[in-house]
């Protein structure tokens, strides 16, 4: 089995003001350092409260940065064509040498239409101006002129270039991504196509991974990160309970966007939701069907659209690091070494 790394994933979500929603976010992101996980990512979303808590990560890592040691820092994703490509370099440049070198980019062109308009933007636009900013950022990072002679990206990062990942739901994106040599970010659901309403998460996204591995360049190690939503709990009731709740309270928005639900029994909503949930026996037998998953190099893992309470995502975390992420390829966490205190 090939070694996987561990991630975590947030879209700061929790039942709370923004500012405790950004304490609390800061505290599972420890945990998850403390735990063992290798990364944790944080999703950009501008305006909507209920879809996203976060329009700013760049700020926000540079504030977990303060908090951690060890953990990479992911952003999953910015949404490129809301920003300023060049501030997207500038900010990233910074924040990675503050974090020790810690940063991932993840990047993507938007996925919530009505964002774009207070932007001066049509979401029609996203694909073309995600591709001329991408280019941006990238001529940033190499140190090439931006506008005037005099204008080059400072501090330099070059090194950036090979941590980019792009986040895409079609083929066509699995190609740009390969092209680019950038990593793959497989999304925790996505709308099935109309002609295959029961097609299964891993029948969508294998096709995206092939074309992936296709377009890499040869030498380039791939890098596929696959998001899910899971959440585990010592006991199988109380966690239903929470998904109960929370795939309820997000079911007219995921209707909106696309999906399609066969009913509305709990039953329904996990397989709609593409959720895995559970003790830890349970979610370990549930992931290991994802077969699209066995190919991803980096395992992620969210709460959402479950948002079950603050303690029980910090317990969530621990059992996902001590039982489930080792049966999936994860090495296991890394204990660290004591000194010896020698008498003198």
């Amino acid at each position: 089995m090939t070694t996987k790394r561990l991630g975590f994933f947030s879209r700061l979500l929790d039942n709370a003001t923004a500012a405790e929603r950004y304490r609390l976010v800061t505290e599972q992101i420890v945990q998850a350092e403390k735990v063992g996980f290798d990364s944790t990512w944080i999703a950009q979303h501008h305006f909507h409260e209920a879809e996203g808590g976060l329009p700013s990560p760049f700020v926000f890592l540079a504030h977990v940065a303060a908090r951690t040691s060890r953990i990479r820092l992911g952003t999953g994703v910015i949404t490129l064509p809301m920003e300023n490509p060049v501030r997207v370099a500038e900010d990233a440049a910074v924040l990675d040498l503050l974090s020790g070198g810690r940063l991932e980019v993840g990047l993507g062109t938007g996925a919530t239409p009505a964002s774009f308009e207070a932007f001066g933007l049509q979401a029609s636009q996203r694909g073309e101006i995600f591709g001329r900013y991408y280019q941006t950022v990238l001529d940033a990072w190499r140190g090439r002129r931006l506008g005037h002679d005099e204008n080059h990206l400072y501090p330099a990062a070059p090194h950036l270039i090979d941590r980019v990942w792009q986040a895409t739901f079609s083929v066509a994106g699995g190609i740009r991504a390969g092209q680019a040599g950038d990593g793959l970010m497989l999304s925790r659901t996505q709308p099935r196509p109309a002609d295959d309403p029961d097609a299964t998460l891993s029948d969508i996204q294998h096709p995206v991974i092939d074309a992936y591995l296709a377009a890499l360049p040869p030498g380039r190690t791939p890098r596929i990160l696959g998001s899910r939503t899971l959440f585990v709990a010592d006991d199988r009731k109380e966690a239903l309970r929470y998904a109960e709740i929370g795939l309820n309270a997000a079911l007219d928005r995921f209707i909106a966007s696309g999906h399609k639900v066969r009913g509305r029994t709990l039953a329904d909503l996990i397989a709609a939701f593409d959720v895995h949930i559970g003790t830890p026996d349970e979610v370990i037998e549930s992931l290991q069907a994802d077969t699209a998953l066995s190919r991803a190099t980096d395992l992620v893992f969210q709460v959402h659209s479950i948002d079950p309470p603050h303690p029980l995502i910090l317990r969530s975390l621990e059992l996902v690091a001590d039982k489930v992420a080792p049966a999936l390829g994860w090495p296991g966490r890394t204990v660290e070494p004591r000194l010896a205190v020698v008498a003198g």
